[in-house]
């Protein structure tokens, strides 16, 4: 994960246990017949995760590991990335680096639920989106073809011959869009999986059979069930979908005597990377009192589990596209309320001043006339005016944008190093400045957005750089003419970030009319590279990565000049399970191939 929604989820850490039914093959008259597994089946697991990163998983493994030790059913994860795209708490690595670290804290932490294997795609991991179509352009990019990941899940449900497949919640709203597309494609290949058409290669040339699965389960992290050891018991239904939700209690102990809720801490914290490893050591609710994990139960004996559709009108285009998504699948009730009610967006006006803002860090006399934007709660804990707040004031001088933020804060976070780590700016204390010049955008790739540190290692002043967006990297390099300049106060009580945008260094030309924007303030209070609270203009939703929620800036008097769109540049750098002495040693003894690729000389 890229952000604070993880850290927010990881420290409520729910965990779980009604248990699935032991493996069965036969038909019974309410499930359709299923291949039968070898027993020399060297790969056959009973349960399939199927995550987009490393720690997808992990707020599962509570209920993964009750199900190994109450009916003897085997578990395993398949992780389409490596996670290389996302923060580092721990140190410099980034790109293919990080990402083998990040199997490694991957193995490990699973490896406490008796989980074994961990199948890897290798495909690349980018920045936080919102946008399922994006991720699966990047992860099926030519020459492959654009349905390269669908075939290696449905490869693997093949060679696994799985029972249960469970998955993550594939709903659009506030929801990493990598997250989303391997929902999708498990949902997908959960059905493709039995068919002799899809796939014909696989049954023809590399020996696999169809496989039925029989259930289908997708993780309901934000579900609000009742707590205790009765919620196991409880008959649940998503108020959204209509479809029942099954509780598992991680108030049950393991073999070692603890919760399954404190071996779940446990291997949350081998997750360093992503700061989980900041985590309380131990649990402190009371065994009692201890919540379930929550799924949502898909399918049943190989077939979706029907519901009543609600069908919404109205629909913007990202909803548009999962809600014809669902009816492909058969489950179009998967798109009941998929949008919600958004708020009205906010408005200000970038009034045109006579002299350009010295950027100097302060609000000089005339510089900033219009009127202050008061930033509110967003995400993460919520705390008191002089813990943090802040309010930002915009102007326009010819073609650029002038952007003051005003950060009262109690407590530095940590300074990076601004040579080497000018990045990531949401893991202690930072400004976000979000722009869509033609307030259009679908997703951020074709928008602005620039991260500003306000003070940085070694009494070092500010920087900036790009990140999410149409072009990352520091903004000398991506963002030619932008000027930052902040004030730290001593003693400590805040700062104060200024900052000039040239509207040429936008992926498409300002429009006065439609341009739309975001300001964000990310406190840390920590040491420790980790996000505490989060302050936006527009907070609603995913406020830095949903074009949908930012306000309006309307640009007086400014007549832009006409240039074609840049196309976005997104890393592709990935992991290679080739490089992973561990993914080596898998494949040997599994038989699945590296990546889940083909198997060859399986003809004849």
């Amino acid at each position: 994960m890229h952000a604070a929604p993880a850290l927010a989820a990881a420290a409520a850490l729910l965990s779980s246990a009604a248990i699935p039914a032991p493996p069965a093959h036969a038909t019974d008259g309410s499930r359709p017949a299923v291949t039968q597994a070898p027993a020399r089946d060297r790969a056959h697991t009973d349960v399939l995760f199927i995550g987009a990163h490393p720690d997808d998983e992990f707020q599962s493994l509570a209920t993964f590991g009750q199900w190994r030790q109450r009916r003897g059913l085997s578990t395993a994860v398949a992780t389409i990335t490596r996670g290389e795209g996302g923060g580092n708490a721990a140190g410099p690595q980034e790109g293919a680096a990080l990402g083998l670290i990040r199997e490694r804290e991957e193995r490990k932490a699973v490896g406490l639920a008796g989980i074994r294997n961990v199948y890897y795609l290798d495909k690349p991991d980018f920045w936080y989106t919102l946008s399922a179509p994006l991720t699966a352009h990047v992860w099926n990019r030519p020459p492959q073809p654009p349905t390269d990941t669908l075939e290696r899940i449905v490869r693997l449900i093949r060679a696994t011959t799985p029972r249960t497949v469970v998955t993550m919640e594939p709903r659009p709203f506030n929801q990493h869009g990598a997250h989303q597309e391997s929902a999708r494609l498990a949902i997908e290949a959960f059905r493709l999986a039995a068919a002799p058409h899809a796939f014909p290669g696989q049954l023809q040339r590399e020996k696999y059979r169809p496989w039925q699965a029989s259930e289908l389960l997708t993780q309901s992290w934000g579900f609000k069930g009742p707590a205790g050891p009765g919620c196991a018991r409880a008959k649940e239904t998503d108020p959204r979908t209509g479809l029942p939700v099954r509780g598992f209690w991680t108030g049950v102990r393991s073999a070692t005597g603890k919760t399954w809720a404190q071996v779940e801490r446990d291997a949350a914290r081998t997750y360093v990377t992503q700061g989980f490893g900041s985590l309380p050591p131990k649990v402190s609710t009371p065994r009692r009192e201890l919540p379930c994990e929550w799924f949502t139960v898909l399918a049943r004996g190989g077939k979706p589990v029907p519901a009543p559709v609600r069908d919404q009108s109205q629909l913007r285009p990202l909803y548009a596209e999962f809600r014809d998504g669902a009816r492909r699948t058969g489950l179009p009730w998967l798109a009941n309320g998929a949008q919600p009610a958004y708020p009205p967006n906010p408005a200000a006006e970038a009034p045109a001043v006579r002299r350009a803002p010295v950027v100097d860090g302060r609000a000089g006399p005339g510089e900033y006339p219009g009127p202050a934007l008061t930033l509110r709660h967003w995400e993460g804990k919520e705390c008191a005016p002089a813990d943090c707040s802040a309010t930002a004031r915009i102007s326009r001088h010819g073609s650029a944008l002038y952007v003051l933020v005003e950060v009262r804060d109690d407590v530095l976070g940590a300074a990076l190093d601004a040579g080497n780590d000018c990045k990531r700016h949401w893991r202690t204390d930072a400004v976000e400045i979000d722009l869509d010049p033609r307030g259009a955008s679908t997703d951020t790739s074709t928008t602005f957005k620039a991260g500003i540190l306000p003070f940085t290692a070694r009494g070092g002043g500010p920087c900036a750089a790009r990140d999410g967006d149409n072009r990352q990297g520091p903004a000398a390099a991506t963002a030619p003419g932008m000027r930052v300049a902040s004030v730290v106060t001593r003693p400590y009580t805040g700062y104060t970030v200024e900052a000039k945008i040239p509207f040429a260094g936008l992926p498409a030309a300002a429009d006065p009319r439609r341009l739309t924007a975001n300001i964000l303030v990310y406190d840390s209070d920590t040491q420790d590279k980790t996000g505490k609270s989060r302050l936006a203009w527009s907070p609603f939703g995913s406020a830095q990565a949903d074009p949908y929620v930012w306000g309006a800036v309307r640009l007086p008097g400014y007549r832009p000049v006409a240039r074609p769109v840049s196309p976005a540049r997104i890393p592709l750098e990935a992991a290679r399970s080739q490089d992973s002495p561990a993914a080596r040693a898998q494949a040997r003894r599994t038989g699945v191939p590296l990546a889940v690729g083909p198997r060859h000389g399986r003809a004849g």
